[in-house]
């Protein structure tokens, strides 16, 4: 049974993605998808943290619709959940934020604790409070403001990725070594190497993959990078196999933004897993209403031959 556990819609992400989110889901079910989870961007509490894109034609305006667009998501989610029901399972979930530990650590668990929120996807997209993968000029300010070097940006954009984890212990890590986007091939490879330069930065991301390993979370192979021109799906190999090594698991996303991108680069996605002694996959599946009106989870293994045989992509 093939699934995304990361996805958005232009309906409730505006600007940054396409597409109604009921119209997603049925392209989804036509590619055979047996389970899709609907994360969309969770409301940012300060006009500082909105894009360039949300600043026209007013900044208040774009912040103040943060949470009533949030409110309606859930809403429009749940109906969609029940009418298609028979056809597809549809998880609710939202994708974190991490810009500032002392107003987004109350708001993340106070969202997460909606009766209609199955889980949450942890991710950071800002290091010292700068977006990280919107552009190369962001970018570079990231940069400068870790002292101006990319070994410096990765360590804080990992140091901030622990505190992040110790707080929300998301079930699922969203693309674990997203600060690679726009980084030079040169960081790339060192990186790679794990010594001779950068070991600060090898440190981070085995204490991370440890922490998340202990507390039970997934990474998910998260196969947007390919279609961002990155050579590898995220997290890349030299992590990838430090995770299977520790015996961590899988859970597997498009973080598709509209109709086209759902399942894109699938097959290479699964091949990638594979090369590296991958054989499941996990998702969740709803059991039971428990109290507060809030879903059970179950965690399910899927096998590899079983994710394949149920995609439909061409």
């Amino acid at each position: 049974m093939a699934f995304t556990m990361h996805s958005h819609s232009g309906q409730f992400c505006p600007g940054h993605a396409k597409d109604q989110l009921e119209d997603i889901i049925l392209h989804a079910i036509k590619v055979g998808y047996k389970t899709i989870g609907l994360t969309e961007h969770m409301p940012r509490t300060d006009l500082a943290d909105l894009y360039p894109e949300e600043l026209t034609p007013s900044p208040s305006e774009s912040l103040a619709a943060l949470l009533p667009r949030h409110t309606a998501y859930l809403a429009e989610a749940t109906r969609l959940q029940t009418k298609y029901a028979p056809q597809i399972h549809v998880l609710i979930a939202f994708e974190s934020e991490w810009i500032r530990a002392s107003s987004y650590e109350p708001l993340v668990l106070a969202l997460a604790s909606h009766p209609a929120v199955d889980y949450f996807i942890g991710s950071l997209h800002h290091t010292r409070g700068i977006p990280i993968d919107f552009d190369g000029a962001l970018f570079a300010a990231a940069v400068a403001a870790c002292g101006g070097t990319e070994e410096g940006l990765f360590e804080a954009y990992f140091d901030e990725q622990f505190q992040m984890l110790r707080a929300l212990r998301p079930r699922v890590v969203g693309h674990f070594d997203l600060v690679r986007l726009f980084s030079s091939s040169s960081a790339d490879e060192v990186l790679s190497r794990k010594e001779g330069g950068w070991e600060g930065v090898w440190e981070r991301v085995v204490r991370n993959l440890r922490f998340v390993k202990e507390y039970g979370g997934w990474l998910e192979c998260n196969t947007s990078g390919l279609r961002k021109g990155l050579a590898e799906a995220y997290p890349k190999r030299e992590i990838a196999e430090a995770w299977v090594r520790m015996g961590g698991r899988f859970t597997f996303s498009d973080d598709s933004h509209g109709i086209a991108q759902v399942g894109t680069n699938y097959w290479r996605g699964l091949d990638y897993l594979e090369g590296l002694g991958v054989r499941e996959l996990w998702t969740l599946e709803r059991t039971r209403l428990g109290e507060g009106g809030k879903w059970e989870l179950a965690e399910k293994a899927v096998s590899m031959e079983e994710f394949r045989a149920s995609l439909k992509l061409e």
